[in-house]
């Protein structure tokens, strides 16, 4: 069975999103994250070494204050849940 036009683009939008996410992390850039679990405030950065933290944007809205650090398992969580592994 085929894919429908609606899965062609979902699958699309997760391969643009998976490369986005390999180039930026590759430039040494960290990868934004947002999760509608979270609170409006805050996202997940991945960093190029793979680490992941929690977020919350500086009320000067131009920096972020570190809320947490995940450990290797919860990153490695936020990565299955957002399929970008």
């Amino acid at each position: 069975m085929g894919l429908t036009k609606v899965e062609d683009i979902q699958k699309l939008n997760k391969d643009v999103v998976r490369k986005l996410r390999l180039n930026k992390l590759a430039a040494g850039k960290p990868f934004m994250i947002n999760a509608g679990n979270l609170p409006p405030q805050q996202s997940y950065l991945e960093f190029p070494d793979f680490s992941i933290k929690l977020v919350s944007i500086s009320p000067n809205q131009r920096d972020f204050t570190v809320v947490a650090i995940l450990s290797k398992e919860e990153a490695t969580q936020i990565r299955k849940e957002f399929n970008l592994i």
